[in-house]
């Protein structure tokens, strides 16, 4: 006689929750006083900013990609795209930071704090698109679109099927742009905003034509404010911190 009923079922164990990472768009703007300064003296203080950032990269505390936004818009400079796994990891570095001789000049007049986290949306129409959200993998394209993102209270009293039917038709335009690769972040409690949206790209037109149709969505109805936009050019630090003067 078979003793399968009596044996004991073996119990699966449960998976370990994934570890979500801690976004930060740090925006800068360096003082005029700071180009008045001696070369020798600016030259120092961009050494020893540079210096910062590459220990903490190095050290594998963080990610931090750097970007020019000399030219783009008056209030910002540029831009530090910052992921760790440690919100205290992004507290350190912004003491760091200031500490140097450059750090002494420059304000911050942007700086967006976010999360990763699964998408509670489904990508119906191409299912192999659905990107995993939680770990955040830059893939150092020229150019970086970010902004801020608030929904309307509307948005969230819609039921989820609602919610998912109208974002079909925006996966479904995003799914036209291959070239723009999407970041979604998220802000709730956080921060200001709801989201954090950071898109990579080498053609700025394509973004440019998705963001035109986006408008054009339903969804959109639903948007209460995405600005500012800030347009950004990646760089090496060396070479940001050189465009600055």
């Amino acid at each position: 006689m078979s003793n399968t009923a009596t044996e004991p079922k073996e119990e699966k164990k449960a998976s370990p929750p994934l570890r979500r990472q801690y976004v930060s768009f740090a925006c800068f703007k360096v003082d005029l006083a700071w180009r008045r300064l001696p070369q020798s003296e600016r030259d120092k203080g961009k050494i020893e900013f540079a210096a910062v950032i590459k220990k903490y990269v190095d050290s594998k505390s963080c990610q931090i990609l750097s970007y020019t936004m000399m030219g783009m818009r008056p209030e910002v400079d540029m831009m530090l795209w910052i992921i760790s796994y440690e919100i205290d990891v992004l507290q350190q570095l912004a003491t760091d930071l200031v500490k140097t001789g450059l750090g002494q000049y420059i304000e911050r007049p942007y700086s967006f704090l976010a999360m990763t986290k699964r998408s509670m949306y489904l990508d119906r129409i191409d299912p192999e698109h659905q990107e995993d959200r939680v770990h955040i993998r830059p893939g150092k394209h020229k150019y970086f679109f970010v902004y801020p993102f608030i929904k309307k209270r509307d948005w969230y009293m819609l039921s989820m099927p609602e919610r998912q039917e109208l974002m079909d038709e925006h996966i479904r335009i995003g799914n036209k742009y291959p070239s723009v690769k999407l970041n979604t972040t998220y802000s709730f409690g956080l921060d200001d905003q709801d989201f954090v949206v950071a898109f990579e790209t080498d053609f700025p037109s394509d973004f440019l034509d998705l963001v035109q149709e986006l408008r054009e969505s339903k969804a959109s109805m639903y948007t209460l404010k995405d600005t500012p936009i800030l347009t950004c050019i990646f760089k090496e630090i060396d070479e940001v911190l050189d465009s600055l003067g």
